[in-house]
């Protein structure tokens, strides 16, 4: 029997192994779309607080959603990208009404995704990944050399402290031991961090100026608005989602012993599709099962939801405080970017991990990976590709991720989904004449 304070501080460890990758996301974003520090510290509030609310939407089982599993929802990473594309090209508002619809439309497909699973199997998805990641590696390195446009940019101090936080993050790795590997991003933020404070100093003005304590807001940066690419983008992300969360609920009904039936899927599935719902409402983002959770879940060897019930709460009291969430906007920028380029290379290395599940012997899966992760990075780093085709197909074919998730799509209908005839076996030897 686990006593209080027990379940207490396995909670809060649950916290410390999914906060860095759940605050990476509204900095990344707010920052790209230059945000203020005041609406920077909202954003990141705002976001921890619907981590909890998120949560709590999968642990509790009712009738309509909620899978009961113990599993910590965070910020889907693999948005990050789109988002900021989407707000800089269509405004703040369509950011919001794409990630509401998209949690809709999840929300309705739930009951029949086991039907669409079947077009996105590892061959899609670990495509999907990594582009994804190859994606966010040039933001991690502009931030790593002190921000685009920034006056030092690539200066040795920031290079320094961009490369001295990855090194500090792999000898978290190499040398440490269980929970600290958990947590090494976190630890290569704060040791980052303290550097730079001693070395140049950190303005702490933002705490200073956060409130003590905040009520969430709907619609806080505005009103919502509708675009049809933007939309199509995020409801490619959410099916992503679905898939990679599918894999979390089997691995933690093998840890916890426990059969999940087509009904449970379907519940989960509601679950993160209110929660993106929501995330559009309050103006966060999209919400998906964390993995790295599942791994501390493993380690410790706690299977109990009472402990995801405390995170929970943490992360709810701690997103009603925004000085809790100033202290994150105040990380420099190289660190920042040290951190980014482990982390998303990590999601470079989880799309490669998905992608060994293919079968490599076929030819037609080796095309449909090279042609749609050539196509994602073609147009990621020539995004005038196609700007004489007309401005309506340019919606979909002016982002990398779009375009590369696509073709994967449609190549593996093609491939593997379509009936074709093949070529009959030759059992008899060819006849010679003499």
């Amino acid at each position: 029997m686990l006593g209080k304070g027990r379940i207490a501080a396995l909670g809060f460890q649950h916290v410390l192994a999914m906060y860095a990758g759940a605050v990476i996301v509204p900095l990344l974003i707010g920052g790209a779309l230059g945000f203020t520090s005041a609406q920077m510290t909202y954003l990141v509030s705002i976001d921890i607080f619907m981590c909890g609310i998120a949560t709590l939407l999968q642990l509790t089982m009712n009738r309509f959603f909620g899978i009961g599993l113990p599993v910590v929802l965070g910020c889907a990473v693999q948005a990050i990208a789109p988002i900021i594309l989407i707000g800089e090209q269509y405004g703040i508002g369509a950011i919001y009404g794409s990630i509401i619809v998209s949690g809709i439309f999840v929300v309705l497909i739930a009951p029949f995704f086991s039907m669409v699973v079947r077009f996105f199997p590892p061959v899609v998805t670990g495509s999907v990944v990594t582009i994804i990641g190859l994606t966010l590696i040039p933001v991690a390195i502009n931030n790593l050399a002190g921000g685009q446009g920034a006056a030092d940019f690539g200066s040795l101090y920031n290079l320094g402290l961009g490369f001295g936080t990855l090194f500090v993050i792999i000898l978290v790795y190499r040398f440490g031991r269980g929970f600290s590997k958990a947590i090494a991003v976190l630890i290569g933020l704060v040791a980052g961090s303290v550097f730079a404070a001693i070395y140049r100093g950190i303005s702490m003005q933002p705490v200073v100026d956060a409130p003590m304590f905040h009520v969430p807001t709907p619609f806080y940066f505005g009103m919502p608005t509708f675009n049809w690419a933007a939309i199509l983008t995020m409801i490619l992300i959410a099916l992503v989602s679905m898939v990679e969360s599918t894999g979390v609920y089997f691995a933690l009904s093998d840890i916890t012993k426990r059969k999940l039936e087509k009904s449970d899927l379907t519940k989960g599935y509601r679950a993160e599709g209110l929660a993106i719902v929501l995330g559009g409402i309050f103006n966060t983002f999209p919400y998906t099962a964390y993995s790295q959770n599942v791994g501390l879940v493993q380690l410790s060897g706690i299977k109990t939801r009472k402990v995801i019930y405390v995170t929970a709460g943490i992360l709810i009291v701690l997103g009603l405080l925004p000085k809790v969430g100033a202290i994150t906007t105040i990380i420099p920028t190289p660190v920042l970017g040290g951190a980014m380029v482990a982390m998303f290379g990590m999601v470079v290395a989880q799309g490669i991990k998905m992608l060994g599940k293919v079968n490599f012997t076929s030819q037609e899966n080796l095309l449909i990976i090279a042609c749609s992760v050539g196509v994602g990075l073609g147009v990621t780093v020539v995004p005038d590709l196609f700007k004489v085709l007309p401005d309506f197909i340019q919606l979909f074919t002016s982002n990398g991720i779009v375009a590369g998730s696509i073709t994967a799509i449609v190549l593996n209908i093609i491939f593997n989904i379509i009936p074709h005839r093949k070529e009959k076996d030759i059992t008899e030897p060819a006849r010679v004449d003499l």
